[in-house]
């Protein structure tokens, strides 16, 4: 029995403390990179292209995924603590990468009518990499062995690719390297959390 299992809810809390301290640097980083945004920069793709108002897309699509998600982690809770370890660590490394470089959004890009804090959340200076292209395809590589979830995931990945780029929300490097750097942090998260992984493979 899976809640008599002390190993689990110790594995359980210290991934949700990971994803607790991953949310405030996450927080933290995308402050830090709005605060020194520089310049915008051209693009091969924004620049041939005309900014679109996607905007509602991308904020009520990214709650329905992120609602879709938890909804998954409870059906099957042996999967929550290698997902919120991995996702915590997509996070920390995302914000390593925030910190680094402080481009301004492409312009003209998207402009959007929401509040002061989800403007902060989602329309910030947290360019590299894309978050939105990158979290879904890490679901999907966590859930691989899964046909209809790795769709799932995927598709949703090239939806959000393709809304940021439209609504030039990100530069077209950021949507690019996501995938490329999404894939680094899954394999790291198999290497640190090696019995975590395993429980989430056994989640049936």
């Amino acid at each position: 029995m899976l809640a008599a299992q002390k190993s689990f809810w110790i594995s359980l809390a210290s991934s949700v403390v990971f994803l607790c301290v991953s949310f405030v640097v996450n927080n933290f980083a995308i402050n830090f990179a709005s605060e020194r945004v520089s310049n915008s920069v051209t693009d091969l793709i924004l620049s041939n292209t005309p900014a679109l108002p996607v905007d509602n897309l991308f904020v009520y699509g990214t709650l329905i995924a992120v609602a879709v998600s938890i909804i998954l982690c409870f059906y099957h809770p042996k999967q929550m603590p290698f997902a919120f370890n991995a996702i915590a660590l997509f996070f920390i490394i995302r914000s390593i990468f925030t910190s680094l470089t402080h481009l301004a959004p492409f312009s003209p890009h998207l402009a959007d009518d929401f509040s002061t804090s989800v403007n902060r959340a989602f329309f910030g200076g947290d360019l590299f990499f894309s978050g939105h292209t990158g979290l879904p395809f890490l679901g999907a590589l966590m859930f691989w062995h899964k046909k209809y979830l790795r769709y799932f995931y995927l598709a949703l990945s090239i939806f959000f690719a393709v809304v940021v780029l439209l609504g030039h929300i990100h530069y077209s490097i950021d949507v690019a390297s996501a995938f490329f750097i999404t894939f680094g942090i899954y394999h790291i998260a198999m290497w640190l959390f090696p019995r975590d992984f395993a429980l989430f493979l056994s989640a049936e």
